[in-house]
């Protein structure tokens, strides 16, 4: 017998532990498992010293998501645990995140946080609770497929976080649920009132769990003290422009607050942490056709080898709320490029390059890798001849999922 999460055995039979971040996404997807009749175990990761963030609206995993999961945990009659993972966090995830800044890139850390702590981590502790499954309240869909379980984007695009999870591993697939893949936003807190859940009407999560400021530059001078070193800010053409107090302060494609005066925008192009610059230039500048990947993650059926062989046409995606375009991934002596067919703005070092199979229409996610570098800068006419406007310096930014 079949259960409704694709495992054997009746659902009674059946122990599934559901990352609860007190959340209303991940408390319906305990409140529907345990409605179908599955022994279900809440869990809660302690992931930081939550500080000022305990009353933060909009803030992920802060002090008052832990309370919040606990009473949805006794409304549910489920039990319920809270693990304090604060040193492994602080080591794997935001010690990264300072890092990746420090060396001139713009991380994306909600990723490292999947890869590294839930789906790595809190995984291991649920199959040594004797669980059948990992079950979380993430917007994608896991389908058995004829090679194994895919991850397909959720049905509201609106919410789909199948970019954050690109890192998934087939053998992590084979373990994780994700139950509300298939329902809009709306629906979920109609089931939240249904189950009589007082976080129904709960804001969303909207910042960086250990940056609920919005302020990321205090954590990384936090983490690293003295790594925001000045430097010069200079134009592609070689000329210093002026001076600068860290390039933690920049990210690509930022055209806002660069402290410089010119007859011309000029947007951050380029951040050379060896040379502590801050590189500027015109909008054509920033515009990039092939990014070099590394520490690609792949989940479609063939071998990743064989299947770029030749070059693959997928759909890609730069950013997270980023639009799908037409791309070639390619693979040469080891190096794995991605040709994008209209380029993209503001590419940086550290974000994540995600690709969907173009034979699904972009639903099937195939996997992706981390941005080493960016390259082939094309005229934004050669891209859209509409002459868009320059895009706000937030579309660089933090992404958080």
């Amino acid at each position: 017998m079949v259960n409704s999460l694709h495992l054997p055995g009746r659902p009674a039979e059946t122990r599934v532990v559901v990352a609860m971040s007190g959340g209303v996404d991940s408390s319906v997807v305990a409140g529907l498992l345990k409605s179908e009749g599955y022994d279900v175990v809440g869990i809660t990761l302690q992931l930081y010293d939550h500080g000022e963030a305990v009353a933060k609206k909009g803030a992920c995993c802060a002090g008052q998501d832990i309370k919040d999961a606990r009473r949805v945990a006794a409304a549910l009659d489920i039990p319920h645990y809270v693990l304090d993972y604060e040193s492994r966090f602080e080591q794997a995830v935001m010690g990264a995140f300072a890092d990746s800044y420090l060396s001139g890139e713009t991380p994306v850390p909600c990723v490292a946080c999947n890869q590294k702590i839930k789906f790595h981590d809190l995984l291991e502790t649920a199959e040594e609770l004797g669980a059948a499954a990992l079950a979380t309240g993430h917007y994608v869909k896991s389908l058995p497929g004829t090679g194994g379980w895919e991850l397909h984007r959720a049905a509201d695009k609106e919410r789909d976080q199948s970019y954050f999870l690109f890192n998934t591993t087939p053998e992590q697939l084979a373990f994780l649920r994700f139950p509300l893949g298939g329902m809009p936003k709306d629906e979920t807190r109609a089931l939240a009132r249904r189950f009589g859940l007082d976080v129904a009407d709960k804001s969303d999560s909207q910042d960086i769990c250990f940056v609920p400021t919005g302020r990321y530059t205090q954590v990384i001078e936090r983490l690293r003290p003295g790594a925001a070193e000045p430097g010069d800010i200079v134009h592609v053409d070689g000329r210093v422009l002026g001076r600068h107090g860290g390039i933690i302060n920049y990210t690509i494609g930022q055209r806002r607050g660069l402290g410089i005066a010119a007859a011309e925008p000029l947007y951050v192009v380029k951040l050379d942490a060896a040379r502590q610059e801050v590189v500027v230039g015109p909008r054509d500048a920033l515009r990039a056709r092939t990014v070099t990947l590394r520490d690609v993650n792949w989940l479609g059926d063939a071998t990743f080898e064989a299947a770029v062989a030749g070059g693959l046409e997928v759909l890609a995606r730069i950013r997270s709320t980023g639009p799908l375009q037409p791309a070639t991934v390619m693979a040469d002596n080891g190096t794995v490029l991605v040709h994008l067919a209209h380029g993209e703005e503001g590419v940086s070092p550290g974000q994540a390059c995600v690709f969907y199979a173009a034979e699904s229409g972009g639903e099937r996610l195939l996997g992706g890798g981390w941005i080493k570098s960016a390259e082939g800068a094309v005229t934004a006419k050669d891209a859209f001849p509409a002459q868009a406007a320059p895009p706000p310096a937030e579309a660089f930014m933090l992404e958080s999922r």
